[in-house]
């Protein structure tokens, strides 16, 4: 009988199977999304995570402009910007975001930020297929749907 190793395994590239999933966003908490999106992504969610190596899922996010934000922040979160001129910073609300022509960066800012930069978060966001409408180009894929009842839960207090 082999003794138990008491080292760490860790994934080789060649080894990674990258799965698809698909995710509505309808309705859905924009953070506690993100969080999802954000581990789905770098492999955190499967049992042999290596940080150094891109093991993460593929993930399609459909309805990605119907996302929910809570409390008042579709007027107060404000994203920066800044043109590289003097005096040249730029802000917009997340409502306008949203009301705006690409309302699905305001979950890919959200999705970014949890990714760590660099040229393996970078990789891991070119994963992230993100679409504002309910269609999207990957059904030869066959992507999975993605169990988010546990997003769907309110916040009140025993629920």
């Amino acid at each position: 009988m082999k003794a138990l190793s008491r080292m760490t395994q860790s994934v080789k590239p060649a080894d990674v199977e990258k799965k698809w999933h698909l995710i509505d966003a309808d309705g859905l908490v924009l953070g506690r999304l993100a969080v999802i999106i954000a581990n789905t992504l770098r492999g955190k969610h499967k049992p042999s995570f290596t940080p150094h190596v891109d093991c993460g899922d593929h993930v399609v996010v459909i309805n990605a402009d119907k996302v929910r934000l809570t409390g008042n922040k579709l007027k107060n979160k404000i994203y920066y910007k800044h043109t590289g001129y003097a005096g040249g910073i730029k802000q917009v609300t997340a409502g306008k975001v949203l009301e705006g022509r690409f309302p699905e960066r305001v979950l890919e800012k959200a999705v970014e930020r949890m990714i760590p930069r660099g040229p393996l978060g970078r990789a891991q966001m070119r994963a992230l297929h993100l679409y504002a409408g309910a269609e999207h180009p990957h059904a030869g894929t066959q992507p999975q749907p993605f169990d988010v009842a546990v997003l769907n839960r309110k916040n009140k207090v025993g629920a």
